[in-house]
């Protein structure tokens, strides 16, 4: 068809000035760094959370308890809510908003809402019901120990209505991210951390010996509550609202639910990765389940501040760009999103292997957290960090299967990830404990990046694959410079200055200063683009600011 004979909005869409572009990138890369921010600070809270459990708690037996009742909900939460929910939502949601339709959008919203709660209310009830004998399906190792069993299930039994409040928050922050509202959802998770670090101070000692445990699943509780009412307000104005409507046979309501299906499975499959490692954790010691996932904060903490917060900025971008049928530009907006992935996390990747045990010993060893559990978590950790980068990409490139409304093909990889994740842990387990179990985790998710990015490359006519490489093996050679910068640094400091608390921060504070430096300077020596695009943001912004802007 002759550019002539293009509708209006089409014309102007293929027109669009570079200024204009240039303009959306910018307030998306704004957007990405404040979402990075504020994520960065709840992950670093998160951390928090974790350092007051430890010294309650350790890597204790009532530590593994917990953490196995904490991943059960948190399971059939990635089931039904978060990123599933989201997946499924977001796309439907923002075409919706993309034709106009603002009403028909909010009671999809609606339906889905009151479906929700209805459905995972009956679910939440019939758990506790049976908490028992589930319970024991993901504990198989404390079977011979009842007093530490009972203790799994009573956990469970109290944290599983976080599952309800998850699912509806999930599909209130999905409303808001449709609109490029990104702060308050991105500080909710502050709010639930602050709540929790509370809980464990002010009740953990009240509560009896042998139940102080409670303290941290009744914080758990009350911060789910807060993190779900938190962003409710800020739907106001946006041209519809909540009605009683439970319209489940509205064509884009099924079409949510039948998109939710192949995400569920696929996120539901990726998340019981975790479940199995601390399965497989049950079998070797019954300090490893809370040993790998205290080494797991650690490892959320680049996740958050950098993968999470690129994915989620850019997800509704992606969907924008799918509905108009912009191939072209999803294509390269995705590709930048990967690099920018990578020079993010292969560094944060090195700076966790290299400095492994001086980081959890920093974080975690003081109370009940002693230096055998400090090595415990090192070797995981150590294990983690080769999977980071994998794992950003991967998550990126599963959003983009969501933003085409294509969800089946990560949903048959997630299955391979889960079965190359079970079956490398079965066969490691015994003969190298730890380390075999999280080993398992890092070749599924190898496997998985590889094959979405294969997979992305027909249905995109491409993803930049050699510019992608050729950025990549530069990021790695400025990543080595950095552990070797790190590891120096760190180790003249730690023997100058000694084992004390500020010693320890200030020798591990410096060290990455150090190797980060060093880092930065070598991939603008080196030329990387997407490098020189944040250094040119930067500029930008501050340009702006003298300006009075």
């Amino acid at each position: 068809m002759p550019a002539a004979d293009l509708p209006e909005e089409s014309e102007e869409r293929l027109e669009e000035p570079e200024e204009s572009r240039r303009a959306r990138g910018d307030r998306l890369a704004r957007s990405t760094i404040f979402f990075s921010l504020a994520t960065g600070l709840s992950r670093v809270l998160g951390l928090a959370r974790e350092v007051v459990a430890a010294s309650y708690f350790g890597v204790t037996g009532a530590m593994s308890a917990f953490t196995i009742a904490f991943q059960v909900p948190n399971l059939i939460r990635a089931l039904f809510a978060d990123s599933a929910l989201q997946g499924a939502f977001v796309p439907v949601f923002t075409e919706l908003l993309e034709k106009g339709e603002r009403r028909e959008a909010f009671r999809v919203a609606s339906s889905l809402f009151f479906l929700i709660s209805l459905v995972l209310g009956a679910v939440t009830a019939a758990f506790i019901l049976f908490a028992e004998p589930l319970m024991s399906i993901f504990a198989p190792g404390f079977d011979d120990n009842p007093a530490l069993e009972q203790l799994t299930v009573g956990l469970a039994q109290l944290m599983f209505p976080i599952v309800v409040m998850l699912a509806l928050s999930g599909l209130v922050v999905g409303m808001l991210n449709s609109f490029e509202h990104f702060s308050v959802p991105a500080l909710a998770p502050v709010a639930w951390n602050l709540v929790i670090i509370g809980a464990l101070v002010g009740l953990t000692p009240v509560f009896p010996d042998g139940d102080e445990i409670y303290a941290y699943a009744v914080g758990v509780l009350a911060g789910t509550a807060v993190q779900f009412l938190l962003p409710l307000p800020w739907l106001r104005g946006r041209g519809g609202r909540f009605s009683l409507t439970l319209d489940w046979r509205n064509e884009r309501v099924r079409k949510v639910l039948k998109l939710m299906l192949p995400v569920t499975i696929a996120l539901g499959m990726i998340n019981l990765s975790l479940v199995i490692n601390s399965l497989f954790g049950t079998l070797v010691q019954e300090e490893a389940p809370a040993a790998i996932d205290k080494a797991f904060r650690i490892y959320q903490l680049p996740q958050g501040l950098f993968s999470i917060a690129i994915a989620t900025i850019l997800f509704t971008t992606l969907s924008r760009l799918a509905a108009r049928g912009d191939m072209e530009e999803l294509r390269r907006t995705m590709a930048n999103g990967v690099r920018q992935i990578c020079l993010l996390l292969i560094p944060s990747a090195v700076l966790m292997a290299v400095l492994a045990e001086p980081i959890t010993r920093l974080l975690y060893e003081r109370g009940e957290f002693d230096a055998q559990a400090t090595d415990l978590v090192a070797t995981a950790l150590v294990w983690w960090s080769i999977s980071l980068p994998f794992q950003g990409v991967s998550l990126l490139f599963s959003r983009t299967f969501f933003s085409l409304q294509r969800p089946w093909a990560t949903t048959a990889l997630a299955g391979v990830n889960m079965l190359v994740n079970a079956l490398v842990a079965l066969a490691l387990y015994r003969p190298f404990g730890i380390a075999g179990i999280v080993i398992g985790t890092v070749a599924g998710t190898l496997v998985m990046t590889v094959a979405q990015g294969w997979l992305l490359r027909g249905r995109l006519g491409g993803i930049e694959g050699i510019e992608t490489l050729s950025a990549g093996l530069r990021m790695v050679a400025a990543s080595a410079l950095l552990g070797a910068v790190s590891y120096g640094a760190w180790y003249l400091l730690d023997d100058l200055l000694g084992t004390s608390l500020p010693a320890q921060a200030v020798a591990v504070g410096g060290a990455i200063v150090a190797g980060v430096g060093v880092y930065g300077a070598a991939v603008l020596a080196l030329g990387i683009p997407e490098a020189n695009q944040i250094r040119g943001l930067l500029r930008r912004h501050d340009t702006e600011g003298e300006r009075g802007y």
